[in-house]
């Protein structure tokens, strides 16, 4: 897919909430990486309401990319950085607030916006844009979650769409920035052996697992809020699914990839109380913040349907949690057997048939299995994978990928309108008409009843320490 850039690229950034966790761990040493990469040349605006100073700014900017992943290794490029930043310290309700970043932004007139700060606040700040002006020829980026429900999420884009067109928003979810992600897309589409093969005649069943083997670490108020339905599977998983499922763009651009990931969730049925198992890992109400009775779920286990021509009757597996046996994430999506047994050992239910798997985290991978006959007269085999190792020192970071591609126009890694409010009505029931939520033992592979609702079809795999298939 070619990399578009409309209209002009911005001449300034602006990101609300500069003194925020956000942009200490992701915003500032992304705009790092954005400097020494040639990427990044104009001014940035920090704005927040915390009686900072442009000298706490600085200061703060070289703390964060300090203790970000390879530190500051260019002065002339962190020094650089500490030219371009400049500061707005104010209340979002006031109007002089956004009357001094006007003057801030001088002769700037394609700026993008960032809301690196809570929802709540991004009716008050996106108002204060528009009676400023400054909403015009410029790009916002809204940092997700883009709403809790498919109400939350039309509000919200009511908005967003009075101050903004569509083109100039930029829905950031960094985990679309990830180059494990964008590799499912190319390695789907830059491949013309899987196409004959990539539906419901051939594959069996889909399965991705997003997994972490620690806790809520101190969030527990906010996971109260979330939990794992809303907080994993309704943004980042059906964003793989999308990936998995959609059909090819009848033409390059970001457009195109859009409109046929939006068909794949307006495809997807509605969840049921059959389709997920929620659970609870035992010791989450001991954490600071969350409810002694809370029933709020660190761990889900769906089954998705989605009925099109290409994957009727294909169920897709999806399931996250937390305090699980392991952390890493993966793929699997398993073909069908061989209709016949030409070889008694080649249809063993035990054994999987063939597959691919795409290993997202702790390192990527992508892995081929077949069955390989082993040395002798008997003819019996075993499964070995073709395993390509994807990894790279030059990765972008999601963040600096983001903000990049935000600046340029480029909208590719980023979320529609449309898409965002037909995910949500895929979960929409299920969010509040639920099963109760079943304890867990952490360190686990989630409740049993997991194993059940897969059952029919197939069993979880579950991502490998080591390199291999389960």
């Amino acid at each position: 897919m070619a990399r578009q850039h409309q209209q002009l690229p911005s001449d300034a950034f602006v990101f609300f909430g500069a003194t925020g966790d956000l942009a200490r761990k992701m915003i500032f040493p992304s705009l790092y990486q954005m400097v020494k990469r040639g990427n990044l040349a104009v001014p940035v605006i920090g704005v927040a309401f915390s009686q900072w100073t442009l000298d706490d700014l600085h200061t703060r900017a070289r703390e964060a990319v300090g203790a970000a992943k390879g530190g500051i290794d260019d002065e002339k490029a962190m020094d650089k950085l500490i030219g371009l930043l400049r500061y707005v310290d104010g209340d979002y309700n006031q109007a002089a607030t956004f009357q001094e970043l006007h003057e801030a932004l001088g002769d700037a007139t394609r700026p993008t916006h960032y809301l690196a700060i809570p929802p709540s606040l991004f009716g008050t700040v996106i108002s204060g844009l528009k009676k400023q002006g400054l909403n015009k020829n410029a790009r916002i980026v809204v940092e997700k979650p883009f709403g809790r429900n498919l109400e939350t999420a039309m509000e919200l884009d009511v908005v967003v769409s009075d101050a903004f067109p569509e083109d100039s928003v930029f829905r950031i979810d960094h985990f679309l920035g990830k180059e494990e992600i964008m590799n499912l897309l190319y390695f789907r589409f830059a491949n013309s052996m899987f196409e004959p093969l990539w539906n419901r005649d051939h594959i069996a069943s889909i399965q991705v697992t997003v997994a972490e083997d620690f806790g809520v670490q101190g969030r527990g108020s906010f996971y109260e809020s979330a939990g794992a339905l809303r907080d994993v599977i309704e943004n980042h998983l059906f964003q793989i699914v999308a990936l998995l499922a959609m059909d090819a763009p009848p033409y390059q651009g970001y457009g195109a990839v859009q409109s046929e990931k939006v068909d794949v969730f307006k495809a997807m049925r509605k969840l049921r109380h059959e389709d997920i198992v929620r659970g609870q890992f035992v010791g989450y109400h001991d954490e600071e913040g969350v409810a002694p009775d809370s029933d709020v779920e660190t761990y889900a286990a769906v089954r998705i349907w989605i009925d099109s021509w290409r994957w009727a009757g294909v169920p897709f597996y999806l399931r996250t949690g937390k305090c699980l046996a392991r952390t890493g994430g993966e793929v699997l999506v398993e073909f069908k057997h061989p209709p016949q047994s030409l070889f008694d050992d080649a249809i063993d239910p035990v054994d999987r048939g063939n597959y691919v798997r795409f290993r997202l985290s702790p390192v990527s991978e992508i892995a081929i299995s077949a069955r390989v006959k082993t040395a002798g007269e008997e003819f019996v085999g075993e499964p070995k994978e073709l395993v390509l190792h994807t990894e790279s020192n030059s990765e972008l970071m999601p963040y600096e990928r983001l903000l990049t591609d935000a600046m340029n126009g480029d909208g590719a890694l980023f979320t529609r309108e449309e898409s965002v409010e037909a995910a949500w009505a895929v979960v929409d029931d299920i969010l509040t008409d639920h099963p109760r939520a079943i304890p867990y033992e952490p360190g686990s592979w989630g409740p049993q009843e997991a194993d059940t609702l897969i059952a029919e079809h197939t069993r979880w795999h579950n991502p490998q320490a080591l390199h291999g298939h389960d």
